[in-house]
């Protein structure tokens, strides 16, 4: 019986009309013959939309077929699931998102079909000047006020905004009404959903030239009024060298690493994901010849602790995992 490895995945590419060709530029994603790139779905298992692994023995099986035959080597210390909770992925924001808002796992449990809730965190990799981010609501601004500004069509009034700045996490609770504005490029690590409740989608037309569907009264249901103004995460030092925790929640851990030379990474007994934001690196028991370049990802399940990673030039990556 074969086992785990640090294994790495394809990516699964999303053409919605937001997006852009950055992905494309940036990380050499293929568009599949598509003028737009607006998502590249790295790690995922959700129902239809399941990683596939790339290389090595186990090239073909899917994230979930892993996650139920191997969840003692994948998952560790950590709580297996039905599926793998988290899902990583890069968004290329060409024109703003929509004003949305996500359920928590209470909410989600009681949908039809039920789902996991959607707490998240972006990390910014590319921003033009002027691009913005909507989180939060403003000091002084409630449900009842929101739903008054959306009914005039001027959802925006209510929503803190702030320029960031490339390098700035942004941590997003379920709950907390955001947008991504047009102009950003960004990492995103979330729980396995795809629930997405629309306040406001800038009077934009979809592909069949008619308005998107929005769900104002689900997501008013859903908003979490306690989440103000949001600002970006100060990062915190871990005291390992190169280190920085981003975010430290219930659902995931987040943090940024500057390696040069050899690195060790320890699982903990909990799996881990590793994007590469700049330089290449090598990781030590994968099967493929090909090292990750910026933009490419991998899983190192929680049975391969102390794994190394060998970059071939200074490296910036994220790590995330389940807490």
């Amino acid at each position: 019986m074969a086992s785990l490895y640090p294994l790495r995945f394809r990516p699964i590419l999303r053409h919605y009309l937001w997006g852009g060709r950055r992905l494309v530029e940036m990380f050499g994603k293929d568009d599949g013959g598509q003028n737009v790139v607006a998502e590249s779905w790295e790690i995922c298992d959700r129902a239809d939309d399941q990683s596939v692994v790339a290389f090595g023995p186990l090239a073909g099986r899917t994230l979930g077929e892993l996650s139920r035959e191997f969840a003692d080597e994948l998952y560790g210390q950590a709580t297996p699931n039905q599926r793998f909770p988290l899902l990583f992925k890069f968004l290329d924001a060409r024109q703003s998102l929509s004003v949305q808002v996500h359920p928590n796992d209470e909410q989600a449990a009681g949908l039809d079909p039920p789902d996991f809730g959607k707490t998240e965190a972006w990390v910014v990799l590319a921003a033009e000047p002027g691009s913005v981010i909507y989180a939060g609501l403003k000091r002084g601004f409630d449900r009842a006020a929101l739903a008054r500004e959306v009914a005039r069509g001027t959802t925006e009034l209510c929503l803190h905004r702030f320029e960031p700045r490339v390098g700035d996490c942004i941590f997003v609770p379920a709950g907390t009404v955001h947008a991504l504005g047009g102009g950003l490029v960004v990492a995103e690590i979330q729980q396995a959903s795809d629930t997405t409740f629309r306040l406001f989608d800038w009077n934009r037309l979809g592909t069949d030239g008619k308005p998107r569907t929005l769900h104002v009264e689900r997501a008013l249901a859903v908003i979490d009024e306690r989440r103000g103004p949001v600002e970006p995460q100060t990062p915190q030092a871990t005291g390992e060298p190169g280190v920085e925790e981003l975010v430290a929640c219930e659902k995931f851990a987040l943090d940024r690493r500057t390696i040069d030379a050899e690195h060790v990474l320890h699982t903990n007994g909990r799996p881990r994901l590793v994007a590469v934001l700049a330089g290449q690196l090598r990781i030590d028991g994968g099967p493929s010849d090909t090292p990750l370049n910026v933009g490419d990802t991998a899983l190192i399940p929680a049975s391969c602790d102390g794994v190394t990673l060998r970059p071939l030039a200074p490296t910036q990556l994220l790590t995330a995992g389940m807490t």
